[in-house]
């Protein structure tokens, strides 16, 4: 990154600074706000930083987490148990970085057929298509969105078991031109 786009990246970028009193100071506005200014900040899609005050640690990603955990802890949370114990189970894991790769490539799928229904409703309703109707148009459509993201899911999982074929079969070609033994076969008795 050159100078120039340094210092464009830092006058774009909002910093918000953590004190040891777990107090948080919008540099921007010289005050100091709430983890619910800073989900309303995320909810207004402004770019932001948080750092540790006293270290200058970047600290958005733990804020950031800190915004899901009180999501799901509140009255309808996003993340079942299993989905929860199948994420923990990816840390350390070979597959880690592709595992958080997908999830947000998926994300951002979901949130471009979002926006893009949201904008074909606009075009078809005008402005009579207000948040009330858009809500219950969304429950309307809910089952026939799940089965949406349903197929979506099984054809990006036979893509995903495809690649992990081509992979292997790779592999098995690049080794072979390597001379090793065959593994020893296993005595029946033990």
């Amino acid at each position: 990154m050159t100078q120039a786009q340094q210092a464009q990246s830092s006058t774009s970028t909002r910093l918000i600074k953590k004190y040891p009193n777990r107090r948080l100071y919008d540099t921007q506005t010289s005050a100091y706000i709430t983890l619910a200014d800073v989900k309303q900040l995320v909810l207004d899609s402004e770019v932001f930083q948080v750092v540790d005050a006293k270290s200058g640690d970047d600290l958005t990603r733990s804020i950031l987490l800190q915004i899901i955990l009180e999501e799901e802890s509140g009255g309808m949370p996003m993340f079942s148990p299993t989905a929860l114990s199948q994420i923990i189970r990816f840390y350390g894991h070979a597959m880690q970085g592709v595992m958080g790769s997908f999830l947000e490539k998926n994300i951002q799928a979901f949130m471009d057929i979002q926006d893009r229904m949201a904008e074909q409703s606009k075009g078809l309703y005008g402005q009579q298509f207000g948040p009330e109707a858009w809500t219950q148009f969304m429950n309307i459509q809910a089952p026939v969105l799940q089965n949406m993201m349903s197929n979506y899911v099984d054809q990006s999982k036979n893509l995903f078991v495809q690649m992990q074929d081509q992979m292997q079969d790779q592999s098995r070609n690049m080794f072979s031109v390597f001379p090793f033994a065959a593994p020893p076969p296993k005595d029946p008795k033990k």
